[in-house]
């Protein structure tokens, strides 16, 4: 039996949803003996370009440019074609496929290209996907990567992947806890898995690395040394990870007896840089931390810097420690305190859940990765120099 999570992230209620279709696709106005006939989830038919024309009374050169994104098609129509698409179980005939049996032996695994683990260098996805691809293979399935582009809307983005029919199942990253896209998903009814929750969570298939685990031994360990007042980054959006750092950090206070602090509570990038400003904004306060806990590795560098510009060391004048343990790590002195993930297991598990996901599977998902807590001299007893 599949472990089920701790309490979800996000306090919203199940039957909150933001209707992401525009009204005029609504389900009366779309043919149920269309749907009926031609849903490929159900194991009928497949509907292929000609009759999807018809039945939008097109041309199919207009369909056409529109799964494709043509700039000569008006973006009204354009989005009716790609909302009946996939209303409709459209199924594009890519890389002369069969028809018949509907299936493209592949999965899509979406990036978002502006996302920190992408940006700042790291190899976190590189690893995950690279242990997907033999736990697929043997399946008979390819793996692709979706980078999608900062400038482009993630939703829109996956509802043109959708459309044209491009994978059997999707893989979706840097979830938010209203993230429009896995309602896209639960509409088309196409398998996908998510690497990270969202208030949808209980309705399909995730795995998630278990932040809460790491506010609470870390902080544990720090109150343990005397700490008081402890720093913690997150990142500036809207990203699932940064409300359940938030609850998590604010859960912890409250069972350790700590005063709760929002000032503490830092906003910053994923980045070297980031983790230099957080730290500067920190020092400046009346009463600065003691502790800082950061939500990305890369960070460090960044804070170990602005520590040493300010006559400080880490460990002895503020204890640091990281999300994930990684190898980039073992140049600062001293190592930082992190949690060793095991990312090729965790990518071969994706794989296999998102085959789950194919084959309709019960029961869904529901995944806190679990983590081993290496702590270093990177933690030390709370100083006196700090907060006097």
């Amino acid at each position: 039996m599949l472990p089920i999570s701790s309490p979800p992230a996000c306090r919203f209620g199940l039957h909150d949803s933001v209707n992401v279709y525009d009204a005029r696709l609504s389900a009366n106005n779309v043919s149920r003996i269309f749907r009926k006939r031609f849903r490929e989830r159900a194991g009928e038919a497949v509907l292929n370009i000609k009759e999807l024309a018809r039945h939008l009374d097109l041309s199919i050169g207009t369909v056409s440019r529109a799964l494709n994104d043509k700039p000569d098609v008006n973006p009204q129509t354009r989005e009716r074609v790609l909302n009946a698409a996939i209303e409709l179980g459209y199924s594009a005939n890519a890389s002369g496929r069969s028809l018949r049996r509907g299936s493209t032996q592949t999965i899509a695994f979406m990036l978002e290209t502006g996302h920190p683990e992408l940006s700042t260098g790291h190899n976190f996805f590189m690893r995950v996907i690279g242990a997907m691809q033999p736990e697929l293979h043997r399946e008979g399935f390819d793996l692709v990567i979706l980078p999608c582009h900062p400038t482009t809307d993630p939703t829109s983005f996956l509802r043109r992947t959708i459309a044209r029919g491009m994978a059997d199942a999707i893989i979706v990253t840097a979830t938010q806890c209203n993230d429009p896209r896995i309602e896209l998903l639960l509409k088309s009814r196409i398998p996908f898995v998510a690497l990270g929750r969202s208030r949808f969570q209980d309705r399909h298939p995730w795995i998630d690395l278990d932040f809460e685990r790491f506010v609470d031994v870390t902080m544990d360990e720090l109150v343990r040394r005397g700490h008081e007042r402890i720093a913690m980054t997150i990142l500036p959006n809207d990203s699932n990870i940064s409300h359940v750092l938030r609850d998590a950090y604010a859960a912890a206070h409250e069972r350790l007896g700590l005063k709760h602090d929002p000032a503490l509570i830092v906003t910053s990038d994923a980045s070297e840089f980031g983790g230099n400003q957080a730290t500067r904004q920190i020092l400046a306060m009346e009463r600065p931390a003691t502790a800082i806990l950061l939500n990305n590795e890369q960070m460090a560098f960044g804070v170990y810097a602005a520590l040493f510009e300010a006559g400080l060391t880490p460990g002895r004048d503020m204890s640091v420690a990281t999300l994930r343990r990684s190898k980039q790590l073992r140049f600062l002195n001293p190592p930082v305190t992190a949690f060793d993930i095991d990312l090729e297991a965790l990518g071969r598990e994706l794989a296999k859940q998102a085959l789950r996901a194919l084959r309709g599977e019960t029961p869904l998902a529901a995944l806190l990765w679990p983590s081993h807590f290496v702590p270093t001299d990177s933690l030390a007893d709370v100083p006196g120099t700090l907060s006097d």
